[in-house]
């Protein structure tokens, strides 16, 4: 396992609860973090993904946690919000590759997120089970072309992040603990922990790590 100490990590999607904790647990180790978000990076606009990898220079660790979610039976679907959510889940992370792959460091890795949807397809959630899906493989993909820099991919299952609040998220989180093999919901520091040793690890990549409770299982 490679350390934390001196390196520098871009993490894209920054503001949630995951990435937060992703970022203040890789800063305790020792690097260097970089968080951005919308309006300085937007993964619908090409340029403004060269410009931070020109501003940010060589790297170790990429990081995207971006998503722009389509919701709703298929037959309201709006077209352009599916488009934002494969731009934010697939076509953003494939541009980021292209920007970012010739900047990472000897032993660098980047971390892309899929998630529970992918397995656990839903009425109402088609698009979100595709990006997710995608996401996936594109680790998988990119892990290969960009070989010996390591790619790899979470996928959560339910979270605590903040995502979740509102009127129902008790009785909701309740149903999924009780449903889910773990008996509890995830934390962000169970997907930081995770996500730091996808990060890490030399002899991981072209993986994605199921972060669910085994929420997909049942």
């Amino acid at each position: 396992m490679t350390t934390l100490q001196n390196t520098k990590m871009v993490i894209v999607g920054a503001g949630s609860g995951i990435a937060r904790r992703i970022a203040e647990d890789a800063t305790h180790q020792g690097a260097q973090v970089i968080s951005v978000g919308r309006p300085e990076l937007d993964l619908t606009d090409e340029d403004t993904i060269r410009a931070l990898a020109e501003r940010v220079g060589e790297l170790d660790y990429l990081v995207s946690l971006a998503a722009d979610h389509a919701n709703g039976p298929v037959t309201d679907l709006d077209r352009d919000a599916v488009h934002r959510a494969f731009d934010a889940k697939v076509i953003g992370p494939i541009l980021l590759a292209k920007h970012f792959a010739p900047r990472f460091r000897k032993g660098g890795a980047m971390l892309l997120f899929s998630g529970v949807a992918a397995w656990r397809p839903a009425p109402g959630r088609t698009v979100m089970a595709t990006t997710n899906a995608a996401a996936a493989t594109l680790a998988e993909a990119l892990a290969v072309e960009l070989a010996p820099l390591r790619v790899n991919a979470i996928s959560p299952g339910i979270i605590d992040s903040g995502a979740w609040d509102g009127p129902g998220k008790e009785a909701f989180f309740r149903t999924i603990a009780d449903r889910n093999p773990a008996r509890r919901v995830g934390t962000p520091a169970d997907i930081a922990s995770a996500a730091l040793l996808a990060l890490t690890n030399p002899f991981l990549t072209g993986t994605t790590l199921h972060v669910d409770g085994g929420g997909r299982l049942v």
